[in-house]
């Protein structure tokens, strides 16, 4: 199992949405409004000026990683600087509370 974090630009979260939401074994996603910069923001703005993001997170399996990644990817993408950072997770475990399973049969 993979966790996948994505920061997009806030404009983009529907299209993500959209485009994750028609994966067939994907069981969900979570949404976490952030604030931030990237390596480039800190030299133009400063330190002290944050940028609005949406972070992604995604919890799979490892055979959906790859469409997971790709699909974020087309969806966010604007070509222009900012466009946000994926990144890619070892999972050891998983527990759904409600049945107690475990593993990727809980994902």
């Amino acid at each position: 199992m993979k966790e996948i974090k994505a920061y997009i630009k806030p404009h983009k979260l529907s299209p993500v949405f959209l485009a994750l939401h028609k994966i067939p074994k994907l069981s969900g996603m979570s949404v976490i409004e952030a604030k931030g910069y990237g390596r480039s923001r800190a030299q133009d703005y400063g330190l002290k000026d944050y940028v609005p993001h949406v972070k992604i997170e995604v919890v799979c399996t490892d055979d959906l990683v790859d469409t997971v990644i790709e699909t974020i990817e087309k969806a966010a993408y604007t070509g222009l600087r900012g466009d946000g950072k994926i990144y890619v997770s070892p999972v050891e475990n998983a527990v759904r509370i409600e049945t107690g399973e475990r593993g990727e049969d809980a994902v």
